[in-house]
């Protein structure tokens, strides 16, 4: 009696979806961040882009890295592209490295291409590295090619047939 039609259910299951469709088109993009009021301790891998506004503590691993002015990052850095506009110690391995006039860096930096603003400060030593970083998505295959070299390794070393992994 009170029951909605069904053209009614069709609009309420398309506004239903709308949400998802807008979380997958964001996580194809690869784009996070870690907000000012944030403090992470710990190893962090991204495939894509991530901007730090907060505080990171440990080893941190993406293809693009911002690190914001008032942002502090304690700890290696390897990345694709690499800007830093706020606070970083420890070493860095980037292809692609600039510091904006608000950096302050103090650390190696092992890089292919290497800008500094007027302003930043800049304690330690850069070494200009000929070889191409290796991305997080190259170390990422490259574990996985590992990983499936030990599993075939040890399924020949328990007596099982050499067979294909389903």
């Amino acid at each position: 009696m009170f029951g909605k039609s069904q053209s009614e259910t069709v609009e309420d299951h398309r506004d239903s979806t709308m949400p998802r469709r807008a979380v997958a088109a964001s996580a194809a993009s690869e784009v996070s961040s870690i907000s000012s009021g944030l403090s992470i301790v710990g190893k962090i891998v991204g495939h894509g882009a991530l901007t730090i506004f907060g505080h990171v503590e440990g080893e941190l691993r993406a293809s693009t890295v911002v690190i914001a002015e008032g942002a502090q990052m304690e700890g290696d850095v390897v990345a694709e592209e690499l800007t830093i506009g706020g606070y970083v110690k420890g070493t860095i391995h980037a292809n692609q490295v600039k510091l904006n006039s608000t950096a302050v860096v103090e650390g190696d930096i092992f890089h292919r291409t290497l800008a500094i603003d007027e302003n930043a400060r800049f304690e330690g030593t850069s070494r200009r590295n000929e070889n191409k970083i290796d991305t997080p998505s190259r170390v990422q295959m490259n574990r996985t090619q590992l990983q499936a070299a030990s599993t075939d390794g040890s399924r020949k070393g328990n007596g099982a047939p050499d067979s294909p992994s389903p």
